[in-house]
């Protein structure tokens, strides 16, 4: 043999090796839609929110499960981009959203990002509901691989501690301030190296670094005193792998009064499937376990329809005795700056009432919340974090 076609033969065997290397190093093709994730897959789904704080993580879980509310509500807040503060909130307060998707309405950027890659968040949803205990043990496993890696430390953004919650040893993540909240802001290639086994979401990652964006002044939507942090709406309790409703937060804020729920309280959380809306689920088994709930919310949609037709037009509505026409007394009818109607007494308990995803329980009474300041700008320092 020649030494060009010596030299040839060394080329073609370097391409194939590296080529072969290439290959090894791909993560494997996602299952498919239902089928169970292994725990590597899982680690690479929860990678972009893993290091959030637990108050938004847990919601963040909850609200992917509505993959079609989280569109709506991110073109919802494009149409009223003008709207902050403590009104944005009360202008949420009258979508009918699940209460996860009204509350993520106050961080705008996170919602923005939850849409950049929809399939993703989907698909997030989707383990969520099918594996709920492995996606969060995922959760937990990726906070100590990068607490180990020097790269999830406490800051004066956040506060993370190590706590046994049901005999486990879990890592915590809580906001160091219960009036401001900052969103972590990273590449999980940064934090965890290239080998994820799963597509996490293509979001937009300006550079390798931890850092924080501007802080959001929870205060400013629900006014001083509003509880912190530790009375936020969602909590993970990672010992018993859930995510534990706090009622009262939603009962407070009017988040989805059109329900008329009244519950009090902390639950452990499940999913409404009136909120799925037409999305489907990721396996038959899902499926046959919400279908009841989706023809009731078919039902009550329905009959909402007809005694709004009925409240907006009495004359339709009238009762007859003999030649005469009665009208049917017509309730007191408020109705609001941002839509809906509110009926008299219903309008009263409605304010004091809200809905969350639980099931039905009694509640106790509440005081409609008060009015907030202007949502205000500063507060945080951008990149604030490990580099």
């Amino acid at each position: 043999m020649n030494a060009v076609a010596h030299g040839r033969l060394r080329l073609v065997s370097s391409v194939l090796f590296v080529s072969a290397a290439l290959i090894a190093q791909q993560p494997p093709l996602a299952p498919p839609p239902g089928q169970q994730l292994s725990p590597d897959q899982l680690d690479g789904m929860v990678a972009p929110i893993a290091l959030y704080p637990d108050p938004l993580i847990s919601q963040i879980m909850v609200a992917s499960t509505y993959p079609l509310e989280l569109v709506q509500a991110s073109q919802w807040l494009q149409r009223n981009s003008g709207i902050s503060g403590a009104a944005l909130a009360q202008a949420a307060e009258q979508q009918s959203w699940d209460p996860s998707v009204q509350a993520l309405v106050l961080f705008p950027d996170l919602v923005k990002k939850l849409n950049q890659d929809i399939t993703w968040t989907t698909n997030l949803g989707n383990a969520f509901l099918n594996q709920q205990a492995d996606l969060m043990d995922a959760v937990q496993r990726m906070r100590q691989r990068a607490q180990e890696a020097g790269k999830l430390a406490t800051t004066s953004q956040q506060t993370v501690f190590s706590n046994n919650d049901g005999g486990r040893q879990v890592i915590v993540i809580q906001p160091s301030d219960p009036q401001v909240i900052y969103l972590p802001e990273y590449d999980p290639v940064y934090i965890w190296g290239p080998l994820l086994y799963y597509p996490y979401a293509s979001w937009y990652y300006p550079r390798a670094y931890f850092g924080f964006g501007i802080g959001i002044p929870i205060g400013a939507y629900f006014g001083g005193g509003w509880g912190g942090w530790g009375g936020w709406g969602w909590n993970p309790g990672w010992g018993n792998r859930t995510v534990i409703v706090n009622n009262n937060f939603i009962h407070r804020h009017n988040f989805n009064p059109a329900r008329g729920g009244g519950l009090n309280g902390r639950n452990a959380w499940s999913h409404d499937p009136s909120h799925r809306q037409a999305v489907p689920y990721s396996n038959p088994t899902l499926s046959t376990r919400y279908a009841g709930g989706v023809r009731q919310s078919l039902q009550s949609r329905a009959a909402a329809a007809q005694a709004q037709m009925r409240n907006t037009n009495p004359g339709s509505g009238a009762e007859r005795m003999g030649n005469r026409q009665i009208p049917r007394s017509a309730p007191n009818a408020n109705r609001s700056a941002f839509g809906g109607v509110r009926e008299g007494g219903a309008a009263r308990v409605q304010s004091d009432h809200g809905y969350s995803s639980m099931g039905a329980a009694r509640s106790g009474g509440g005081a409609p919340r008060g009015g907030g300041a202007p949502r205000q700008s500063g507060g945080g320092n951008r990149g604030g974090g490990h580099r």
